[in-house]
């Protein structure tokens, strides 16, 4: 997510629809994901990590042509039963970074609805099914927060701990949330991953539509941040009315506004990619820069699955605009 490094892209990409609502670029193989984050290796690989049990991995060599090579945990994860509430559950919206060739993945652990939640930190070298090494407990929230740590799209602490982000920059931060109170952010120790301390700021908020606010990325560019969240419903196939919001500041820790000047804590957000053909339900994004372009990745609904997106992003007017 906001936090990975990317050197390659193809010009295939490079090239703007004149659609005024474009669609998704052309993807190949298999391409069925929930919750996609991407991070490029040293070699150019492309890998896409999303929501299944024990995490899926995909990798692509030209982010056109996909295949899955198998998941993070192929023998389980015990250690997220109890708030997956069975045994290898569904582990939701992971976050991965790579740096100084490692890849550095946070991923939540929930059931629906329920604020017994949990943010997961893992490494491995290779990224490869196998080869990653659990890291540990990075937060985690019950009932008795007002917030909620799991993951359709970005965890909150304070809120619910799902859908971390994280980004990395001269400091390390962890933004996450759904529901509740929102989108919140933790400074992270770069040494292990883990929580610095325990201060918590609030980026984001909703009171409509049932306060749902999640999948928070944030991604740094020019002289600003960019807080991009998913509101509405996720994951009901052709009935989910996910959409994707962004608000930018000065400061990661914010305050973000939108294009009306409405701060996000108000409920502010700028819509940028909603529905629009038998494109339903655009959401669970990430972002990265490739070869110098922003790229945004997020999953949408057809009526025979869910499908990975990828679009460019013009920045040239101060915001995103799908490309």
């Amino acid at each position: 997510m906001w936090c990975a490094l990317a050197l390659f892209f193809t010009s295939a990409f490079l090239v703007a629809s004149a659609q005024a609502v474009p669609n998704p670029f052309n993807v190949t193989g298999n391409t069925a994901v929930d919750d996609p984050t991407m991070c490029q290796d040293k070699h150019g690989t492309f890998f896409v990590f999303s929501t299944a049990q024990g995490i899926s991995i995909r990798t692509s060599p030209d982010l056109v042509n996909w295949t899955l090579i198998g998941t993070v945990w192929p023998e389980g994860a015990n250690w997220t039963d109890p708030y997956t509430r069975t045994s290898n559950g569904t582990l939701w919206a992971p976050d991965c970074t790579y740096l100084n060739e490692e890849f550095i993945l946070y991923y939540s652990a929930s059931t629906s609805g329920s604020q017994n939640s949990a943010i997961f930190l893992a490494k491995s070298e290779t990224g490869l099914p196998g080869s990653w090494v659990n890291h540990g407990l990075v937060t985690s929230t019950s009932s008795a927060n007002d917030y909620n740590v799991d993951g359709l799209s970005s965890p909150k602490i304070g809120a619910d701990a799902i859908h971390p982000a994280c980004k990395v920059g001269e400091e390390w931060f962890l933004s996450f949330g759904s529901f509740w109170t929102g989108i919140k952010l933790v400074s992270l120790d770069p040494n292990t991953g883990l929580l610095k301390d325990s201060t918590m700021t609030s980026l984001a908020e909703r009171s409509m539509s049932a306060g749902v606010v999640e999948a928070s990325v944030i991604f740094e560019l020019g002289s600003y941040f960019y807080l991009f969240t998913s509101w509405d419903k996720c994951c009901l196939g052709v009935n989910s009315t996910y959409n994707i919001r962004v608000g930018r500041g000065t400061n990661v820790k914010g305050p973000y506004v939108d294009q009306d000047n409405v701060d996000l804590l108000a409920g502010g957000g700028t819509l940028v990619l909603a529905r629009h053909g038998n494109i339903i339900g655009p959401g669970g994004q990430d972002l990265q820069l490739i070869n110098g372009n922003p790229i945004l990745v997020y999953h949408y609904y057809t009526p025979t699955g869910s499908y990975l997106g990828i679009n460019n992003l013009d920045f040239s007017s101060g915001w995103p605009i799908v490309k």
